[in-house]
């Protein structure tokens, strides 16, 4: 690729089960940074905020589990946050301030950031997590289980210390069977919808209210979703290596009949399943991620490899890709690659001098916390208030229905 202004502010960061988090610049192709001492699994890398990058831990034992938090500065973990049981998926708020983890009994764990404390748990699944997502708004959680389920929760809720424990059961706000098989990756939509995939070979769009909207067949498991930025596409990572792409929103019965039609793959294709899709730059680019370690840059509207990236030797079990740097927004992706470019994680002396002001920052922003809490807390409820009004006219709707067919039966009689 060449190195436009376009994407010289993304960074690719995959992690694998067998070898560091390396950091690629996706301008040049070149390792930036590495970061040891993690073996995660799928899913298990996030970005917390514009400080950390947090990453589930596979431990040789095999009754707790743990996350380390690094930040862009050093090739090691700066805190490692202990829990009761091994986690997989995890992901963070926007601002980086919870951490929410899936484990292998089905609970779901709420952390806060940076100390790791646990604020919360509870029992989402009768199966391994296998998947989280938060909503475009913020205010809820999207869970995804190997049992095939999907469950929508309150953020505010889980972070709500104060709620008895004992009655987790009541943070659920929505449960549905989804699939047949585990879901694989969940991408939320703005209009109160949601797309999830599976190793049943399907990916489905629902209503937060687990209404099925449409379903697309394919050849094969998908592991991974990506929407394009207008949301009337997607793109699915094929366990056969390829890519999908599907068209959504279809409006005629025509349409609907020949929706297997409207399902495409890219020319290309990986040696290995893809376990991850990306889009980047306002949807002209997607990265994708193969679990044999390679990293591909697409051009979508080609659809052809631009550029590849990726070390062959290690298998990728995540992909995440951090936008316009790290600190405030107005810092390139080069000032926060962690590292030279050896990847050894030295600083230049200019370097040295931006980690000191960040860290300046970052003290600050720790004595105005309390006051932040506050007002992170007001913008949660009102964000959660404006989504169950949404989620309470899609009710309306549907009871109004209900009852006009009843109405129009009687008439009949």
């Amino acid at each position: 690729m060449s190195s436009s202004s376009s994407s010289s502010h993304h960074i690719v960061l995959t992690s694998s089960p067998d070898g560091p988090i390396i950091a690629y610049d996706i301008s040049s192709g070149t390792t930036i940074a590495r970061f040891t001492g993690s073996r995660s699994p799928r899913h298990g890398l996030a970005l917390a905020g514009k400080s950390f990058i947090a990453a589930s831990h596979i431990s040789s034992s095999a009754t707790s589990g743990s996350i380390h938090l690094y930040n862009w500065w050093s090739s090691t973990a700066l805190h490692h946050l202990p829990l009761p049981e091994p986690v997989a998926p995890i992901v963070a708020t926007k601002d980086g301030s919870y951490l929410f983890a899936g484990g292998l009994s089905g609970n779901v764990y709420s952390l806060s950031l940076p100390s790791g404390d646990l604020v919360k748990s509870f029992s989402a699944h009768e199966k391994p997590v296998s998947c989280l997502k938060i909503s475009h708004d913020g205010s809820l959680l999207i869970t995804g289980s190997d049992d095939g389920a999907i469950v929508v929760v309150p953020i505010f809720l889980l972070v709500d210390a104060s709620m008895d424990q004992e009655n987790s059961n009541t943070l659920l706000f929505q449960r549905f069977a989804a699939h047949n098989a585990s879901v694989t990756d969940i991408a939320g939509l703005f209009n109160s919808s949601m797309l999830s995939c599976s190793i049943d070979c399907t990916c489905k769009l629902w209503t937060l209210t687990g209404t099925q909207l449409q379903t697309f067949t394919f050849p094969c498991a998908i592991l991974g979703v990506a929407l394009n930025p207008m949301e009337t596409e997607f793109y699915a990572a094929g366990s056969d290596g390829l890519i999908y792409k599907a068209t959504m929103k279809v409006k005629t019965k025509q349409e609907i009949s020949q929706r297997q039609k409207l399902v495409t793959t890219f020319p290309e294709k990986h040696s290995g399943t893809v376990v991850y899709v990306v889009m980047v730059n306002n949807g002209k680019h997607l990265v994708s991620a193969s679990e044999d370690g390679s990293v591909f840059v697409w051009q979508v509207e080609r659809g052809n490899v631009i550029l590849v990236l990726g070390n062959d030797t290690a298998s990728i079990s995540s992909l995440v890709v951090a936008v316009n740097g790290i600190g405030d927004g107005n810092s390139g992706g080069g000032s926060g690659s962690g590292g030279g470019s050896d990847g050894g994680g030295g600083l230049s002396g200019k370097e040295m001098v931006s980690k000191s002001i960040r860290e300046t920052i970052e003290v600050e922003d720790v004595l105005s916390e309390v006051g932040e809490d506050r007002s992170r807390a007001i913008d949660m409820l009102e964000s959660a208030i404006g989504m169950y009004e949404k989620l309470l006219e899609l009710i309306l709707k549907e009871a109004m229905k209900g009852s006009n067919n009843n109405t129009s039966g009687k008439d009949n009689d």
